[in-house]
């Protein structure tokens, strides 16, 4: 099998839903647990891409299908991460979604170590521009990837949560969960 422009997804339960992969030939494009229907997710997802995702290959065929592989990659470093086994994700992602400002704060959430938090003017000071908490929380409202990049360790001044997609017991969920509160 060549490689394939198409981008390629899979569906993976978690404790915190199932998550819809969506990889390509560069990486990881798009990592969010869901509850649509799947269809709308992938409309959603395609209409961003430009391009309907469609089944990554199974294991036989991944190693000559890129896509493919990164997603299965996805699976088993989720898996890991969800059985406290894994701390940091070194999946290869496809930034072609993320424009500016946004990639830069969505890099300095990368860097917020596991099991602790930071608030939004904290990751604007850390992205380079110190007056731009309100563009941390839209780029972590709008990223392309959760979990992986992990916008949940992000936290309003006051230490409150925040939304977290409209699931703010996701949020809750990781953050317990990496800090060692009984979550999984």
């Amino acid at each position: 099998m060549t490689p394939s422009p198409v981008p390629r997804f899979r569906v993976h339960p978690s404790p915190v839903g199932d998550i819809l992969i969506v990889a390509t030939d560069d990486g990881i494009a798009w990592l969010h647990p869901f509850e649509s229907p799947l269809g709308v997710e992938l409309d959603r997802v395609g209409l961003a891409l430009r391009a309907v995702p469609v089944p990554a290959a199974d294991a036989a065929s991944a190693a000559d299908d890129p896509a493919s592989r990164f997603a299965m990659d996805a699976v088993v470093e989720l898996d890991e991460y969800f059985d406290g086994d894994r701390r940091q994700f070194d999946l290869p992602l496809d930034w072609r979604l993320v424009r500016g400002f946004t990639r830069d704060a969505l890099e300095a959430v990368r860097r917020i170590p596991y099991g602790e938090t930071a608030g939004y003017g904290e990751v604007a000071i850390a992205a380079g521009s110190e007056r731009a908490a309100r563009a941390v929380g839209t780029a972590c409202a709008t990223t392309p990837f959760s979990v992986v990049v992990p916008v949940h360790r992000v936290v309003r001044a006051d230490g409150s949560l925040g939304e977290y997609g409209g699931h703010p017991e996701v949020k809750r969920w990781l953050i317990d969960h990496e800090q060692g509160r009984g979550a999984g």
